[in-house]
C-alpha cells in the first residue's frame, strides 16, 4: 500500500563538512582527470599573469626607443598557447563532469531498484525520479568545474596580488580595501542561494510527483473530466519551482555582479591614487598601466571564486537530496542463479511453506495486518486463500517474497526461515503474479521473458499454448515483437493477466504465487487457465488468493482468513460444514461455474 502523497520534507540537510565529504566521494574516482584539467587551467592562468609584465616591458621599450618585435611575438605565442591549453582543460573537465553525473545516476538507479518496499511506499516515485534527473544535473557543475574554478581562481588571485605588491604596495592596499569591502557584502547572500535552490529542487520533485500521478492514471483523469484540475495541481508545483528559482537567480545576480563592481570601484580608486603617484614621480607610468592590467585581470579569478561558491551552494542542496536516497534502507544486491535446490538436496523440486505464529504490521503504531498466523503448505499441490477484504491474504505472499519482514514469528520455505535465504535465491525459486498483473512498456516478448531472460523459443511457445496466448500472437501485427504500450495500454485486462501468468510459468518456479490471477478473465479463458494451474500444481507448489468458487473447489487445501488470523484450514467439503464464514462465502456463488467475486484486493 502506498501511503505517500507528497515528497517528504523532513530530510535533514548535510553539514558543510558532510557535503564536502560526499562531493569528494563523487570526484575521487576521477581525480586524475580533474588534476589534468586543473593543470591546464593553471597553465592558462600563468599565461595571463605574464601579459601585464610583458606590456610593462613593451611600454618601457617604446619609451626608450628600443625594438618591440620580439615582445609582440612572445605575447602572441603566449596568448595562443594559453587559449589552446585552457580549451583542452575545459574539455577534460566537461567530460569528467558528465562521467560524475553518469556514476551518480547509475548508483541512484541501482539504489532505487533495491529499495525496501516500505521505503518505496513512503516517498512518491516522482520525487525519487527528480533526484536522478534534475538533482544530478546540479551535481555536474559543482563536482568538477566548481572545484577547478575555486583552485585556479584562488591561485590566480594570490599570484596577481603578489605581482601587484611587487609593482606598488600602496596601490595594492587601495585595491584590497575596496575588494574586501564589496566581497564581504556579497558573501552574505550565499546562504540565501543555497536555501532558495533547495526549495526549488523540492518543488521540482513535487512537479514530478504531480505528473506521475496524472500520467499514471491517464484514462481515469480523462474519464473523470479532471484535466483542468490536474493541470492546475501540476501548474501550482511548477509555479513554486519558478518562484524559488527566481529568488535563487536574484541572489546569484547580486553575487555575480559583486566582483565586477569591486573591480570597477577599485579601478577608479587606483586611477585616482596612481595618477597622483605618477605625477609626484613615485612610480613610472608603465607601472600604473601594468597595475591597472592586473586589476582588470582580477575580474576573472574573483569571478571564478564567486561562481565556485555559488555552484557549491546550489550543488550542496542537490548533494543533500541525493545523499538522502543513499541513506534509505535497501535490500542487499544478490546474484540470481536460478531456482537452485537448497543445501542438502539433490535436485530442485516443489517448495514447502510454513507460517509459525506470524504477526506483521507496516510500521510501529499502525494496526496489525497479521496476528499469530499459522498454517503449513506441503510441497506440491494447490492451496487457496479465501476471506473478506482486508483479511491479510495478499500479505501472505508479500511476506513469502520478503517484500516485508515479519514483526513476529517466522515464515519458512523448505523448513528454513526466509530471512536466512539470500534474496536472489529465494525470489529465483518463486513465480509471482500480482493483483493488477503489471505489464511493462516494450514488446510482448520482452514482457514474457522478463523473469526468465534465458528462456528458449521452444519453452516460450509451450507456455503460450498452455496459457491461450498463441491466438493473441497470431492477431498482433508483429507477433511477439509487437509493442504493448505504456503499462500494457494496448492490451485488455484479461490479456495482461494471462501474460503475467505466462511470465511466471515460463520461469519454472518451485513455488507459484497467484494473487487473484483470473479476476479479469471471462469464463472460457478462466477455465483454460485453471487447467494450466492444476497442471502446474503437479510439479510445483501453487498458492492462490482465490475469488471464484471454481478455483477454490479444485484446491487441495483451503486457508480461510479473517481479520488477520487463520480461522480454518481444510478442503471445500470439510469447510462447508465446519466454518460458517466459508459457507457464507461459498453460498454467494450458487454454482461452481458462476463467476461472482468472493474476494477483493486487500
Amino acid at each position: 500500500m502506498n501511503t505517500a502523497s507528497a515528497p517528504t520534507t523532513d530530510e535533514p540537510s548535510l553539514s558543510a563538512r558532510q557535503t564536502v565529504k560526499a562531493l569528494g566521494a563523487y570526484v575521487r574516482p576521477h581525480r586524475r582527470a580533474v588534476a589534468l584539467g586543473l593543470l591546464c587551467a593553471l597553465v592558462g592562468t600563468a599565461g595571463g599573469l605574464l601579459q601585464p609584465l610583458a606590456t610593462k616591458a613593451l611600454v618601457d621599450r617604446l619609451t626608450s626607443g628600443e625594438t618591440i618585435a620580439g615582445i609582440v611575438i612572445a605575447l602572441t605565442v603566449l596568448v595562443v598557447l594559453g587559449t589552446a591549453v585552457e580549451a583542452f582543460g575545459a574539455y577534460v573537465l566537461e567530460r569528467t563532469a558528465e562521467s560524475v553525473v553518469l556514476a551518480a545516476r547509475r548508483t541512484l538507479v541501482g539504489r532505487l531498484l533495491r529499495l525496501r518496499l516500505s521505503e518505496w511506499e513512503r516517498i512518491p516515485p516522482g520525487d525519487l525520479m527528480s533526484r536522478v534527473t534534475s538533482d544530478t544535473t546540479l551535481l555536474r557543475a559543482v563536482s568538477t568545474q566548481a572545484v577547478v574554478s575555486a583552485a585556479t581562481g584562488a591561485v590566480a588571485f594570490v599570484a596577481a596580488i603578489v605581482m601587484m605588491a611587487y609593482l606598488d604596495v600602496v596601490l595594492l592596499g587601495v585595491t584590497l580595501g575596496v575588494v574586501v569591502s564589496v566581497g564581504g557584502a556579497a558573501a552574505l547572500v550565499m546562504p540565501r542561494i543555497a536555501r532558495a535552490t533547495e526549495r526549488s529542487q523540492r518543488a521540482v520533485g513535487e512537479l514530478s510527483v504531480g505528473l506521475e500521478r496524472s500520467l499514471g492514471a491517464f484514462r481515469t483523469v480523462k474519464a473523470s473530466g479532471a484535466e483542468e484540475r490536474e493541470t492546475a495541481r501540476v501548474e501550482a508545483a511548477a509555479r513554486r519551482a519558478w518562484r524559488h528559482g527566481v529568488k535563487s537567480a536574484k541572489w546569484e545576480a547580486v553575487a555575480g555582479s559583486a566582483d565586477e563592481l569591486a573591480v570597477q570601484l577599485a579601478f577608479l580608486a587606483v586611477l585616482a591614487v596612481g595618477g597622483a603617484r605618477v605625477a609626484s614621480g613615485a612610480i613610472p607610468v608603465s607601472t600604473l598601466i601594468a597595475f591597472l592590467l592586473y586589476l582588470f585581470y582580477l575580474i576573472e579569478p574573483v569571478s571564478k571564486l564567486v561562481d565556485a561558491v555559488t555552484s557549491y551552494q546550489e550543488g550542496a542542496a542537490a548533494i543533500s537530496r541525493i545523499a538522502a536516497v543513499e541513506r534509505l534502507s535497501a535490500e542487499s544486491p544478490a546474484r540470481r542463479t536460478g531456482a537452485l535446490p537448497r543445501q542438502g538436496t539433490t535436485a530442485p523440486g516443489p517448495a514447502s511453506v510454513r507460517f509459525e505464529d506470524v504477526s506483521f504490521r507496516y510500521r510501529p503504531g499502525l494496526p496489525y495486518i497479521h496476528q499469530e498466523v499459522s498454517f503449513e503448505v506441503p510441497a506440491a499441490g494447490m492451496t487457496a486463500f479465501v476471506g473478506p477484504s482486508g483479511a491479510g491474504k495478499s500479505t501472505v505472499f508479500a511476506l513469502i517474497e520478503r517484500f516485508y519482514d515479519v514483526t513476529g514469528g517466522r515464515v519458512l520455505v523448505d523448513g528454513e526461515d526466509v530471512r536466512d535465504w539470500s534474496l536472489g535465491e529465494l525470489r529465483s525459486a518463486i513465480g509471482y503474479v500480482e493483483q493488477d498483473a503489471p505489464v511493462l512498456a516494450g514488446t510482448l516478448r520482452e514482457n514474457l521473458v522478463f523473469a526468465a531472460p534465458g528462456a528458449t523459443d521452444d519453452a516460450l511457445r509451450e507456455v503460450l499454448a498452455r496459457t491461450g496466448l498463441d491466438a493473441l500472437i497470431e492477431r498482433l501485427p508483429h507477433g511477439l515483437d509487437t509493442p504493448v504500450g505504456h503499462r500494457g495500454s494496448k492490451l485488455s485486462g484479461g490479456e495482461r493477466q494471462r501474460i503475467a501468468v505466462a511470465r511466471a510459468v515460463l520461469r519454472k518456479p518451485r513455488l507459484l504465487l497467484l494473487d487473484e490471477a483470473t479476476s479479469q478473465l471471462d469464463a472460457v479463458n478462466e477455465l483454460a487457465l485453471r487447467d494450466v494451474v492444476a497442471d502446474m500444481a503437479r510439479e510445483t507448489t501453487v498458492l492462490v488468493v482465490a475469488h471464484r468458487l471454481s478455483t477454490v473447489t479444485g484446491a487441495d487445501r483451503i486457508v480461510v482468513m479473517d481479520g488477520g488470523r487463520v480461522r480454518a484450514v481444510g478442503t471445500h467439503e470439510e469447510l462447508l460444514t465446519q466454518d460458517r464464514l466459508y459457507a457464507q462465502l461459498a453460498a454467494t456463488q450458487l454454482l461452481p461455474s458462476t463467476p461472482y467475486t468472493i474476494d477483493h484486493v486487500n
